[in-house]
């Protein structure tokens, strides 16, 4: 297969305040970006060098680089601090937000503001990394993990990411059916998994009992139309999609 990035996203949950399904935090990416432009994503993004070198330096697991560049970038993306122990008071959180987009290392960035990472906070959720060769491709690695109860307002970036949204997954899609905002093919696939639970704890629980397997998504033919398909033992409800409707990106 052609080489890929090594990359990170998480899924936050939060309680609706009507009692419905859990929300999940989303990010409209700019039009300008290389990779899923003008879509709705989770927060995440690359695993950088930085994050090898910490999760070395603190002997986090197989997985540790990963977590750390998605407790990173939520942070970077989107203001809010997962994975971080004690919490950071607002004051606190802004400054280590600027310092992250001025450069600074993750590792300095914790150390000035006298907190450490929590990584059992991140749940394992999936592993996704496409084949196709006509555009950048991503080893991404799925965490889920639960708003804190003391968690800041969330805000964007104003970079790479234009808008964020609270939404349930069913919402989601139900926008993206309507034609109302766009989502990528993976982003479909695990909306559609998630949609499935009614609270973060049930959602956490399936992951833990699921099987974490690369997903590279191929084509088949199925009734005469070429389909982008995905296993059918990982726990998601729908495993393909009429390539002719298929986003990628």
């Amino acid at each position: 297969m052609p080489p890929a990035i090594p990359a990170a996203t998480l899924v936050i949950f939060r309680d609706a305040a009507d009692g419905g399904p859990p929300e999940l935090l989303m990010v409209e990416r700019a039009k300008a970006m290389a990779f899923a432009a003008g879509a709705m994503v989770f927060p995440g993004g690359r695993v950088d060098p930085g994050d090898h070198l910490l999760a070395e330096v603190i002997g986090a697991g197989d997985d540790g680089a990963a977590r750390i560049a998605a407790i990173r970038e939520t942070i970077e993306e989107a203001g809010i601090p997962i994975g971080l122990s004690p919490a950071p008071s607002p004051d606190t959180l802004a400054s280590m937000r600027a310092a992250l987009h001025a450069g600074t290392s993750f590792g300095e960035v914790l150390a000035d503001a006298g907190v450490r990472l929590d990584l059992e906070q991140l749940v394992p959720f999936a592993r996704w990394r496409p084949a196709h060769r006509n555009m950048r491709i991503f080893d991404t690695l799925f965490f889920l993990a639960c708003l804190p109860a003391d968690a800041p307002l969330a805000s964007v970036d104003a970079t790479e990411n234009v808008r964020l949204v609270w939404a349930s997954a069913r919402s989601v899609l139900d926008d993206a059916d309507a034609g109302r905002l766009a989502v990528i093919f993976p982003t479909r696939r695990n909306l559609e998994r998630l949609a499935q639970f009614d609270h973060f704890e049930d959602a956490a629980a399936h992951a833990r009992a699921t099987p974490v397997r690369v997903v590279t998504p191929w084509h088949e033919t199925r009734d005469g139309e070429p389909h982008l398909c995905i296993p059918d033992d990982l726990g998601y409800p729908v495993t393909s999609e009429r390539l002719s409707d298929a986003m990628r990106g």
